[in-house]
């Protein structure tokens, strides 16, 4: 197919760099140049511009910081919806609010397009892999066309619903997530106070009712999972910041759809903690360190 992807920041480059390998064309363009240029040797087209991206595409695929980017480069003049090609489909991997993105599809379905958000999960190691998991809110339709596009990035891609419920699977997911990584810092670090040597711990604990991912996959204590970032000094395969971004989203969700999430309420403002400790770029099982009581 031939494919338009704005955004090729560190996701969108390497999800864009997987089209290519799989035979599509791809024309890409970011606002960093560097980024256009790293597209072109791997083979695909630099754009400089939104509109020429997604000239003549088939998919145009975006993977934006946040709602308001989404917004205006769907909605603004001259954006998405002005310029791509009658019949496209438009397919927003981005990570952002849910009313946004139920906004941006309603646009796009009053000019006549099909449009999907499919937030991932797997960050940038799934990204240049190819096993991101891809969480599919919109219609029937477009899921299935876009299907062949998405199975070119991602191992996992999931149908969550109607327009928004991509978004909503994400933000969900990573509230569960921070929450986990939290409790599991907590008692790791317990442990540690208590005497109990961290290997110990987990080999009870991940064969136990405590088993987690947090845990068994990314353990925030060094040493029991080797491949885990608490091993490499926290260098980020998802970093604080992020985390810290998901689980604002989950709260302004909450908030608008009248839900209780006291404990994802304090995880956004122990992960705000953290970031203002400057960490936020760490990886996000850095939150270990805070709880356990500075660097060590």
């Amino acid at each position: 197919m031939k494919i338009g992807f704005v955004g090729l920041g560190n996701m969108g480059g390497p999800m864009a760099a997987n089209l290519l390998k799989a035979g599509h064309q791809v024309a890409g363009f970011d606002l960093a140049p560097a980024a256009r240029d790293a597209l072109a040797k791997a083979g695909g087209g630099g754009a400089t511009s939104v509109a020429a991206a997604v000239a003549g595409a088939e998919v145009v695929i975006t993977m934006l910081p946040a709602g308001p980017q989404v917004r205006q480069v769907y909605g603004g003049e001259g954006g998405i919806l002005d310029r791509a090609p009658k019949g496209a489909l438009l397919i927003d991997s981005s990570t952002i609010d849910v009313e946004s993105a139920r906004s941006v599809a309603r646009a796009a379905a009053e000019r006549g397009f099909d449009m999907l958000d499919a937030p991932v999960s797997g960050g940038v190691g799934g990204a240049a892999a190819g096993t991101l998991t891809f969480m599919v809110g919109g219609s029937e339709a477009g899921f299935a066309r876009a299907l062949p596009v998405l199975q070119a990035m991602g191992k996992t891609i999931v149908h969550a619903g109607l327009a928004g419920n991509g978004q909503a699977a994400k933000i969900c997911n990573n509230m569960i997530l921070g929450i986990s990584m939290i409790a599991v810092s907590e008692g790791f670090a317990l442990a540690e106070k208590l005497g109990l040597d961290w290997q110990k711990l987990f080999d009870i604990s991940s064969k136990s009712s405590g088993q987690c991912w947090a845990m068994t996959s990314y353990c925030p204590a060094p040493g029991p999972v080797p491949a885990a970032p608490s091993n490499r000094d926290y260098q980020a395969g998802f970093t604080a910041d992020m985390m810290l971004k998901d689980l604002k989203l989950a709260q302004q969700a909450a908030q608008a759809a009248g839900a209780t999430t006291p404990l994802g309420a304090e995880a956004a403002a122990l992960f705000q903690m953290l970031a203002n400790t400057g960490a936020g770029a760490k990886d996000f099982s850095a939150i270990f360190r805070m709880i356990r009581g500075g660097e060590r």
